[in-house]
């Protein structure tokens, strides 16, 4: 990977790394284990939650994660889950329940197993793209029973309107799937659908793309029951797979423009009736969150705060300093 690939940046150097947990969830084709990887003191009552894009995984907020437990001189809990169908958590049996609700409900069980680890006292939550989504359902929805309600809310790159040529776009490729020699090999090839995050350098482009893949070695032939990857792929022998279920798009690809109209006007009913500070991150090159969208969400709901970064546009990964400097201010100041 030649390194004019990617404009420079100053790197963010991060030094310890997650422990990786499960939690049981429930569906209507009997269950699923939910993945997730924790930072920081299994101890602390104060718990942020980040939750990713619709093809990623919990490893995305590494420098983000190492960069709140330092700003909490390590005081607190930053849980990272790979939402079903990803990373390491369980494949659904059937493709129809990969829409937000079920991921919604996941997490609900994911917070209510932390906290009765340990009493939370504090929940904050960060959602990119679809973990934008699953958040508005936590944060907007009076009902659920969350264990604490959110208290702060970082809605990173998504609204309650989302653009129909972002859906395109994303639909064009989710799915797809790929074969790679390496995992070098693997985050070129991921490099050429996702220049919209941003510039990075090749070596934290690297290593955003290093837990995107399993090697075949690891898989069962139906996806469903992966053997578990160390944290650490190493020197595993390819050849490399990606790692999330490609029948994600089933649903994605079944939104019809109605539909779609219709979510929007949920969204936006949750939306409003949010009471978390909140704050807006958006790329100011996206596709997906429209400035319109996202001026209206800082004078409606929450009135949320809105930052922008210029170069990016969907969706800020929070390797960029500035990025993620915008976010632990937000969360403790």
């Amino acid at each position: 990977m030649r390194r004019d690939h990617y404009p420079h940046q100053d790197d963010f150097v991060f030094m310890t790394e997650p422990t990786l947990h499960y939690v049981a969830c429930d569906d209507a084709q009997g269950g699923h284990r939910m993945a997730y990887w924790q930072w920081g003191d299994a101890r602390s009552a104060r718990v942020v939650v980040c939750v990713h894009g619709l093809t990623r995984q919990g490893r995305d907020f590494d420098v983000l994660a190492e960069a709140l437990v330092a700003r909490a001189a390590g005081d607190v809990r930053v849980v990272c889950p790979d939402v079903a169908g990803r990373g390491q958590s369980d494949w659904l049996r059937d493709p129809a329940l990969y829409q937000v609700p079920v991921y919604a409900a996941d997490m609900l069980a994911l917070v209510a197993q932390l906290h009765r680890e340990r009493p939370i006292n504090t929940l904050d939550y960060l959602g990119t793209s679809m973990g934008g989504l699953i958040g508005f359902v936590l944060a907007g929805h009076k009902q659920l029973p969350l264990a604490r309600p959110i208290r702060r809310f970082v809605v990173n790159d998504v609204g309650p309107t989302i653009e129909a040529a972002a859906l395109q776009r994303i639909g064009a490729y989710v799915g797809q799937g790929g074969r790679y020699d390496s995992v070098q090999s693997a985050a070129d090839a991921m490099w050429t659908i996702s220049t919209s995050f941003g510039p990075h350098t090749p070596d934290q482009w690297l290593s955003l793309s290093q837990h995107m893949v399993v090697p075949a070695s690891q898989r069962t032939p139906d996806g469903a029951g992966k053997v578990e990857a160390s944290e650490s792929h190493g020197d595993a022998a390819g050849p490399w797979l990606l790692h999330y279920d490609p029948a994600i798009a089933v649903a994605l690809r079944a939104i019809t423009p109605e539909a779609a109209v219709q979510g929007g006007a949920v969204m936006w009913s949750l939306y409003d009736a949010i009471d978390a500070r909140t704050l807006v991150t958006r790329g100011a090159q996206s596709d997906l969150l429209s400035r319109e969208t996202a001026l209206a969400m800082t004078q409606r709901g929450p009135r949320a705060a809105l930052v922008e970064f210029e170069g990016v546009g969907h969706a800020p990964t929070f390797v960029d300093p500035v990025q993620v400097g915008a976010v632990t201010n937000f969360l403790f100041d």
